[in-house]
């Protein structure tokens, strides 16, 4: 499946150009953030994203994959990735993903955050637990990206974050094996893909400016899936519950930098945060 990848070369002018894409996905995921409301349905989501991109000189990514026409993924509950908005009205208590992408001057920016329809207050347990631990898993891998490492690294250091949060919080948890993250640039999906679970091998050397999008999907069954009639959303079998967390991120020889992150990075990542002129 990963078989002599290879990482497209970047340079660091490359890196600094990305920026404005990711800081425009971060800044609109933080909108629908606090726009995702019991009775909001998927679908008004999605207008105010595309709003929210355009009148600020952006493209939507995902409006250009060739089957695709909206802004967002917005998968529920069950929904591991892709779900479509529509006509879904948000229930308090929902585990939400959305994924989103923008592009700017050619260049692509892609995250997703995953939240608590009402506030992660009233959410299940289980459920914030399993949103607490994906995201600790995404930054796990992140900070396992590091120039002159292999990229499978950033697997390895996801898978093993999820096990230590499964056994702190006494369950298995399951580890989407068919979706991965994926090189960005000026397209949103590039070589490499970047597993987020451990892989034989070390992977494609990770290279000055390297850009990837990092992505764990995480469930709380099995993590066995399957696409709906729709040909997109991609649903446990199990239909237990199911978290994506996303970002797109820069490493350089100095560090890294998260193009998607409001703050780059620097309240997560410590000594390892290098914003190129931020």
């Amino acid at each position: 499946m990963f078989a002599r990848e290879r990482i497209k070369a970047k340079d660091l002018a490359d890196v600094r150009a990305m920026r404005p894409a990711g800081l425009l996905v971060a800044q609109c995921l933080a909108a629908l953030h606090a726009a995702a409301v019991p009775g909001r349905t998927t679908g008004e989501l999605d207008d105010l994203a595309e709003a929210f991109i355009r009148e600020r000189g952006g493209r939507p990514s995902f409006a250009e994959v060739p089957g695709y026409r909206h802004t967002l993924c917005t998968s529920v509950n069950e929904q591991i990735v892709h779900g479509i908005p529509g006509d879904r009205v948000l229930e308090r208590g929902d585990l939400l993903s959305i994924d989103c992408g923008a592009i700017i001057d050619g260049w692509h920016g892609d995250a997703a955050i995953s939240l608590i329809v009402g506030g992660r207050e009233i959410g299940e347990p289980a459920d914030v637990e399993l949103m607490d631990a994906t995201l600790d898993s995404l930054w796990a891998g992140i900070g396992a990206l590091e120039v002159g490492r292999g990229l499978y690294e950033v697997g390895a250091a996801i898978e093993a974050s999820i096990e230590e949060s499964g056994a702190q919080d006494g369950r298995t948890y399951g580890i989407v094996e068919d979706y991965v993250g994926h090189g960005i640039g000026r397209e949103m999906h590039m070589e490499p893909n970047v597993p987020n679970y451990r892989v034989k091998g070390k992977g494609p050397t990770v290279k000055n400016a390297t850009t990837v999008a990092i992505e764990p999907m995480v469930t709380l069954g099995d993590q066995a899936n399957e696409v709906l009639a729709d040909e997109w959303t991609v649903v446990t079998l199990d239909r237990a519950r199911a978290c994506h967390w996303e970002h797109t991120v820069a490493a350089h020889s100095g560090g890294l930098w998260v193009l998607t992150a409001l703050d780059g990075g620097a309240s997560r990542l410590g000594p390892k945060f290098a914003p190129l002129g931020d």
